[in-house]
Order: structure tokens, then sequence, then C-alpha cells
């Protein structure tokens, strides 16, 4: 088997080596790593991945010896008790890793993330070193003059189970709107007394329909290195009452193993910047071609075929987020879901699990059950904007002549915008991801109202892709990673919404606002 060698992204590097281990390439694997650790001495990541060649190897000295040289050079200690387990399990009996589990019983091996926020609700997200009754202790914020915690409540418990790879969803009910919730992670031990970890903070939507005031942050192109994970940050500086990542987040690449999958999310989830930003920014999320599949993939009509679709990219998927639905569930696998801030309506779509060949004739991205639940959705939304995100930019210019983006599916894009102006829906706003840059584009709609796009997927990548002006951006950048700050003002005469570009050191590159009157 030839596998395509890696180098000049790191975030590829050490997949080629993990890929070399799954395949049972060791001597190759070792040699790579000895030569790339040679060159950076300094770098955790390949300890860490040496640590895991020798523990395939049955080697527990050796393995512990590579793993204490990451984590003294900075790599969290839970990254190493969260695995891959699979290649971990015949080292599990050595002291230094039997240690580390223990240390980690009674606190969150990663997370807690908070996501399915809404004005009476949210889901609390968390991965446990071992199998765990696991639930969240919870209260209205105290007053910041000194007053008394208010009304503690203690959520179900639930199991954290290996089935799941030790992640475990608990949802809180019964909250106030526009309400700071202070909280903290529960673990049951033998005696039944609850263990909590450290206290953290959210803050719940407000409500559904009520005009109101809030910001996003939201891109893709999320891919790993260690130099850029400041844009967590970085990002979670400018305060954004959630976050949305449309697709590329952790670059998977191989759907059909689940070490390489579990590995993708678990190195993103154990760094310290990415925890303390998602443990008070709720987040929402789907998937794009690197998370779900291979670079430009589709994957065909039918729920199974390939059999990875459903039994490890979206099963993986499900269990690494807290979203508020997952397209049909089990039997109608997807990431497409709705969720409502104030009177601003999202609807997530999901651009590749149903996507059929874009060269076939009458292609589809969506599929036919989705293209359904679109349309109901559009119909229903009452908002005063409605915010279609799609892992893929709509402008046909975005990137050139490709077919992997809307410009492979015009006679579908066409339904749904035609379908737009035919019901005379009006405050549609586009988020997309995808290019390695920062947008901003119009989509002139003769007879109806010009659309406009926001486009942002260059979070922590190194590679970049060209900017577009004088190809019709309004905005282009490409300078350094950066995200997209969208600002919604609903309580204005006019209401708007402003784009603003910002890099990853928070600089303001550019912006534009779109007034509500406009897009009707």
């Amino acid at each position: 088997m030839t596998l395509k060698r890696e180098g000049k992204q790191y975030k590829r590097v050490h997949q080629y080596a993990l890929r070399l281990i799954n395949h049972g390439r060791l001597e190759e694997a070792d040699a790579f790593l000895t030569g790339w650790g040679k060159k950076f001495p300094e770098d955790a990541e390949t300890q860490y991945m040496l640590g895991v060649l020798a523990a395939r190897n049955g080697d527990g000295d050796k393995a512990a010896r590579f793993m204490k040289n990451a984590v003294r050079l900075g790599l969290p200690e839970g990254r190493i008790v969260a695995g891959p387990r699979d290649l971990f399990r015949v080292v599990d009996g050595h002291a230094y890793f039997k240690r580390l589990a223990d240390k980690h019983e009674f606190v969150p091996l990663h997370g807690p993330l908070v996501g399915n926020v809404t004005d009476r609700s949210a889901s609390i997200w968390v991965r446990t070193a071992k199998e765990s009754e696991v639930g969240v202790v919870y209260h209205e914020s105290p007053d910041p003059n000194g007053g008394d915690v208010l009304g503690m409540e203690v959520s179900d418990f639930r199991n954290a189970s290996r089935a799941d790879d030790y992640c475990v969803v608990i949802e809180l009910k019964r909250l106030k709107p526009a309400t700071v919730y202070r909280y903290q992670v529960g673990f049951k031990d033998a005696t039944g007394r609850i263990r909590k970890s450290e206290a953290r903070e959210f803050r719940t939507f407000p409500v559904v329909g009520r005009s109101t005031r809030f910001s996003l942050a939201f891109g893709g192109g999320a891919g790993f290195v260690p130099e850029n994970e400041r844009m967590w940050n970085t990002i979670g500086g400018f305060g954004p009452d959630l976050m949305l990542l449309l697709g590329d987040n952790v670059y998977i690449d191989d759907p059909e193993s689940v070490i390489m999958q579990q590995y993708t999310y678990q190195r993103r989830q154990s760094r310290p910047e990415w925890r303390e930003l998602t443990a008070r920014t709720p987040t929402f999320t789907i998937w794009d071609d690197h998370d779900f599949s291979t670079n430009d993939s589709w994957g065909g009509p039918t729920i199974d075929k390939p059999f990875w679709k459903r039994e490890y990219a979206f099963r993986i998927f499900e269990q690494n987020w807290a979203n508020p639905g997952y397209g049909g569930g089990w039997d109608q696998p997807g990431c497409w879901y709705s969720f409502s801030v104030g009177d601003v309506d999202f609807i997530m779509l999901d651009c590749r699990y149903y996507r059929t060949n874009p060269r076939l004739k009458s292609p589809s991205m969506l599929g036919p059950v989705q293209m359904d639940w679109l349309k109901a959705e559009l119909k229903r939304a009452e908002g005063t904007f409605k915010v279609l995100c799609s892992s893929v930019p709509w402008v046909y210019k975005a990137k050139g002549d490709s077919k992997d983006t809307w410009n492979g599916y015009k006679a579908e894009r066409e339904k749904i915008l035609g379908f737009i102006e035919e019901n005379r829906i009006e405050g549609i706003v586009l988020l997309s991801a995808d290019r390695h840059r920062s947008d901003a584009w119009k989509i002139e709609r003769p007879g109806a109202y010009d659309l406009f796009e926001f486009n942002s997927s260059r979070l922590t990548n190194q590679h970049v892709h060209p900017e577009m002006h004088g190809k019709g951006a309004l905005i282009s950048f490409n300078k350094k990673q950066s995200f997209g700050l969208v600002e919604f003002d609903t309580q204005a005469a006019d209401p708007t919404v402003k784009y603003t570009v910002i890099d990853i050191d928070g600089n303001r590159i550019d912006d534009l606002t779109v007034k509500r009157s406009s897009l009707r």
C-alpha cells in the first residue's frame, strides 16, 4: 500500500505517522518520526507519536519515556489518557499510564464544551478518563455585588462509556433566558458522593422571537497547528455569544479509520485555548469534506454505503459535539439542524453526506430528504434575519471552475434561491467556509433582492488560497489566519447585520454592514 507522505502542513505530519502505525509499518514510522524529531526536537506531538509507536510495540517503559517528554514540552496529560486507547491497551497496566488515568478520574478529560444552548436549556459535552456516571451541578451566577447563590440544580446523571469513546452530553433544563449560569461537571464516586470539577459559566440565549443584539464568531479551516491554536484565545477576547464551525474543523481525511478520527478530535479537544473558549461559548458545528471523508468528496445518495458513512463518520461526529440535532438521527444521518437566537433563525446544512457526483446528470448536494426539510424550515422561519449556513461557498466565483462548491450544483442552488423568492422570504443572509481566507460577496438576483455571503475558513490553517480582489469579492483577506465576527442588531429601526474580518492577532481588517431593508 502506498501512503502519501505529508510534510509541508503540520496538521498532516503526525497523521501520516499514525497511518503507518495503523498499517503495521512500524519501522517506517520509527524512521519518519525519528527524523522529524531530530529536525524539531522541541515538538511535543512528535514525542507523543513516538510514545504511541512504542505502545503499539508493547514497550510500556519506552512509551512512558516519550510521553513524559511530550508533557515536558507542553502536551496536556489528558491527551495520553484519551488514547488512542486501542493502541494503548497493551500498556494499560503500566504504572505511568495507570497513574495518569487515576489522576483524571474525577475531572473532565476533555471539555466541558457548551452546546445546544436555547433560551431555556443547554447541553454540556464531556470526555472522561474512565467509565463514569457524569452530571452537572448548576445555578444562576452569584450576584456580582456579593449576593447568595441562587437555586442550585443537579442534572440527570448519564453514563460515559467506552462504546462512545467515553463521551457524554448532559442536558440542563428549566433555565431562564438571557441569564448567566455557573456550572460544574460532577462525577459520582464509589460512595455516591459527587466530585465536582472547576466552575465555569455560560449565558443562555434571549427569548426566541424577541428583538436583540448579539454577536457570533464563525469560520472553518481549523487544522491542528500548535502555534496557531492561540486563535481560540483571540476569538474569546471578542466575547461572542456563540461560535459556528462550518466544516474542516479537525481534518481527518481517513474515513475508514476510527483511530484516526478519534486522534484528530482529541488533539484539538485537549488544547487549553480550545477548552477555555468552548467551556463558556456555545458551539454549533457542521462538517465538510476533510471531516466527513477526503478532499472534494461526496457521500452518495444511500444511507449506509460506503459502510463508513454511518458506522464511523456520523457516529464519531455525533460523539464529539453537542449540537441541537443530527439530521434525521440514526435512520437518516446527517449534520443538518436549525436553532434560533432571539429573532434570528439559523439553518445549518449538511453538504456532504448525500452529495452525488457533480459530473452526473442532475447532481444533488443535499439529497431529497434534506431539501424537503430545508424548504419547510424556510417557510417556518419568522426571524428578522434567516441565516443559511453552508460548508461550501454559495457564490460561484469563490473557487473558480471547481465543481466542489455550489458551482457544481447550480440547478439545486437555483431551486433553493427560487423557493426563497417565490415564497417572498425576507432577511436571508448566507454564511459559508471552505476557502482558506475571509471574503464577503454579493450575489445579484435580478427581480429579487441581492444576497450577501460572508465566508471565512482559515481559523488555524497554514495553507492559504489567493485573495479575490478584482474578482468580485467585496472583502478578501488571506495574509494571516482569521475569523468572521458577525454582529446582529434587530432592535434598530432598520435592523443590521455587520460582518468584520478579524485576524489571529485581534486586528479588525475590514467590515461590511447590511441593513434589513435591503433584504426584501
